[in-house]
């Protein structure tokens, strides 16, 4: 499908205003007409938008695809479901979040195992284009309304605030997936690199998952006393040698929720034991390279994790929703955008930013 078939699906009846990326990392309001609603799609009143470190990248000008024009990102959207099609599974009234997905095939063997994230044919919810037989652009969450596929979509469970859900379509998500997938659990030992916006619900998760040990991994004591009120049973400065030697090969499951610019990847490796899983979750500004010996000789596993597919976002949700796993945020008017993503630039969140707009006070 060529670029201009991109743009040719448009609903003009309906006109929707966010804040959109053009060519500079300044938010301007913009307006587009969505894609017509189809019959497995709902229309969403956002009340609730994450602004997410993916978010950022986007707005400052990295992973940016040149063919879709200017851009609306926000991937962790909470909102009012004010239009449904007759197969979306929704109803007019729902509140309902949504993340980093919005269409897929649906028939591939991906799709099949609930692993819509890999679909070659999956569209994220901004900066791509739909590959199904109708086209179109999609817009995102910094917005007052977005269409998504009904199958994307799900409802908030009754006893998680619209403003703590939205975190968990894509942080949330991108932490509990690799850990279900890995076998977390009481026979485990899970580590944490990071304690940030994903770190941070990581840490929440083994906890209530009750893993064997739950080890944060953090380059100061800063953030100590947090990492053991969020659930870790112990702390590692990783700046201190004899703290980190004592945890070498110690951690079945070991997850990079963030990396420093100067990271020594063999290092990390080191960490994990024997027949043990590095997991990959942060996007470092640089290749990774190490030596093949913690492979072979201790047969290390290392893999990445993409957020997660359909069936494993409901698992999460009920499991938060079960186990009283929240983000802890930070709340913002929409309104403030770029003062909102110059703060999660400057790195000073604690630990979400959570941005709301007119419309929540209907809720």
């Amino acid at each position: 499908m060529s670029a201009p078939q991109h743009i040719l699906c448009e609903d003009k009846s309906a006109t929707f205003t966010g804040w959109a990326y053009t060519d500079s990392q300044t938010l301007k309001p913009w307006a587009y007409h969505p894609r017509p609603l189809g019959p497995k799609d709902v229309e969403i009143e956002i009340t609730h938008g994450g602004c997410c470190g993916s978010d950022v990248h986007i707005i400052c000008g990295r992973m940016v695809n040149p063919t879709v024009g200017p851009i609306i990102a926000g991937h962790e959207i909470i909102g009012k479901v004010v239009a449904a099609g007759p197969e979306s599974g929704h109803q007019v009234g729902d509140l309902v979040g949504s993340g980093g997905l919005t269409n897929a095939c649906g028939d591939c063997v991906e799709c099949n195992a609930g692993q819509e994230q890999l679909c070659s044919k999956m569209t994220l919810v901004f900066n791509d284009y739909f590959k199904d037989e109708r086209g179109g652009i999609p817009q995102g969450g910094f917005a007052d309304r977005v269409r998504i596929n009904g199958d994307f979509v799900h409802k908030v469970p009754s006893n998680i605030s619209p403003a703590e859900a939205a975190p968990l379509f894509c942080a949330g998500l991108t932490t509990y997936s690799p850990l279900k997938n890995h076998g977390a659990g009481p026979n485990k030992t899970v580590g944490v690199i990071g304690i940030g916006g994903l770190g941070h619900l990581a840490i929440q998760w083994a906890a209530a998952m009750k893993c064997k040990e739950v080890v944060a991994i953090s380059t100061s004591d800063n953030k100590r006393d947090e990492a053991f009120k969020l659930g870790a049973t112990k702390f590692v400065n990783s700046k201190d040698p004899e703290q980190f030697k004592a945890a070498f090969h110690s951690i079945d499951i070991l997850l990079v929720a963030g990396i420093s610019k100067d990271v020594d990847w063999n290092e990390l490796l080191s960490l994990v034991a024997n027949r043990g899983t590095f997991v990959l979750l942060a996007v470092p500004e640089s290749l990774m390279t190490f030596s093949p010996y913690e492979l072979l000789m201790r047969e290390v596993n290392v893999t990445g994790s993409l957020i997660g597919g359909r069936r494993i976002t409901a698992e999460m949700l009920e499991f938060a929703s079960k186990h009283n796993v929240r983000p802890w945020i930070e709340k913002r008017p929409m309104s403030d955008i770029n003062a909102a993503v110059q703060y999660v630039i400057d790195g000073k969140p604690r630990y979400r930013v959570v941005l709301e707009t007119e419309a929540a006070a209907k809720i």
